[in-house]
Parts: structure tokens; sequence; C-alpha cells
């Protein structure tokens, strides 16, 4: 049987090398640096608290303008929803304002019946209350009667159907309605028939014989 062989006593053993890859020291608690990057000898240990505070830094900005992007957007479709909502209720408005303008349109020529009954002296009684009455109700909805007899002739308003001239007025002039006009809120809903008269200068006077 052969023997255990025995180191001589001066025979070099081979060493065993434990490496501490932890990476906080657990006697004095702080953060060890990589081991590719060991201090030189006698160099101040190194901290990893820059490197912590530039990942932090990095990670706070890329956050920040991930919010700004987001803030942006919904400021964005806060505006769209707005502006989608305002242009909504004008459309919705001014349907309302033309059905209310083309009902109002079928009733002007009962307005003109009643206009010549009263001027005739007719609109009396029971019938006057319920003219009365409607033309009430028309001009509540927004139905207004325009052209009134000594006011400036306007094209865009008024329709001239007789011509006249006067030195008495200083410009185109209504001297006469012959058909109320009518407006829907600042819708124009009927033209005003009217008679015009112009400025006419007056004649000189006749030169007294020398």
């Amino acid at each position: 049987m052969t023997e255990p062989r025995h180191a001589a006593p001066d025979e070099e053993q081979p060493q065993v090398v434990v490496n501490d890859r932890r990476r906080i020291d657990p006697e004095t608690g702080e953060v060890r640096p990589p081991a590719h990057a060991a201090p030189e000898e006698g160099a101040a240990p190194v901290s990893e608290e820059p490197l912590v505070a530039e990942v932090v830094d990095e990670v706070a900005a890329e956050l920040k303008t991930q919010l700004d992007e987001r803030t942006a957007d919904l400021q964005r479709l806060t505006a769209e929803y707005a502006n989608y909502r305002k242009r909504v209720e004008r459309d919705r408005e001014a349907v309302i304002t033309n059905a209310k303008a083309s009902v109002a349109s079928e009733l002007l020529s009962v307005l003109d019946d009643i206009e010549r009954a009263a001027a005739h002296g007719d609109l009396t009684g029971a019938f006057k209350a319920v003219a009365d009455k409607l033309v009430s109700t028309l001009q509540k909805s927004g139905l207004e009667p325009f052209a009134h007899e000594g006011e400036a002739f306007d094209p865009s308003v008024h329709e001239a159907v007789q011509h006249s001239t006067s030195p008495d007025v200083d410009g185109p002039t209504v001297t006469a309605v012959l058909r109320r006009g009518y407006t829907f809120g600042e819708k124009l809903v009927r033209p005003a028939l009217v008679a015009v008269t112009d400025h006419e200068p007056a004649a000189a006077a006749p030169a007294e014989d020398a």
C-alpha cells in the first residue's frame, strides 16, 4: 500500500483566492467601486454617489420630457374639443334661427293684412286681440319690422319702386312705405318696398330788370 505523500515543510502550498464581489461593504456599509476600476494604491475610495445622481437626473429629465409631451397633447385635444363644441353650437343656433325665420316668412302675408286692416280702421274687437297676440309672439321669437317714412334710403334693405325729387330732402329719403320689411335676428327676411325722394336743387330766383 502506498503511503500518503506529505508535503515537505519548505514546499510552497497552493493559495486559495476568494473574491468578494459584494457591492456593499458589510463592515462599513459603503458602496464599493467596480472591480475594473479599482483605486490605485494610496488613492481615496471611489464613491458612486455622483454616478447615482447622474442616473437620477437623466431619468428625471426623460420623465419631464414625456410629461411635457403629454401635457401638450392634452392641451391640443382640449382646444380642438372646445372649438368643436363652439362650431356645433353655432351650427345648431343657425339651424334653429333659419327654421324660425322660415316659419315667420310664411306669416308675413298675414301681417300685411293685419297692417292694412289697422290702417283702414277694421282691426277691432276679437280680431284685434288675436292680431296683437300674433304680432307679439312673432316679435318675441325675433321677427322685427322696419322701414319708416323719413329715414334714409338703404338699398341693402329697401327696394325702391317709386322715385321723385324735392328740394326739401338732403339725399335719397324714404317718403312712403308701400310694404313693410322684416328681419329675423341679423337675417333679412324681406326687404321693404318704398317710395324714394331724391334731392333736387331749388330753382334760382329770376334776375330783376335793371
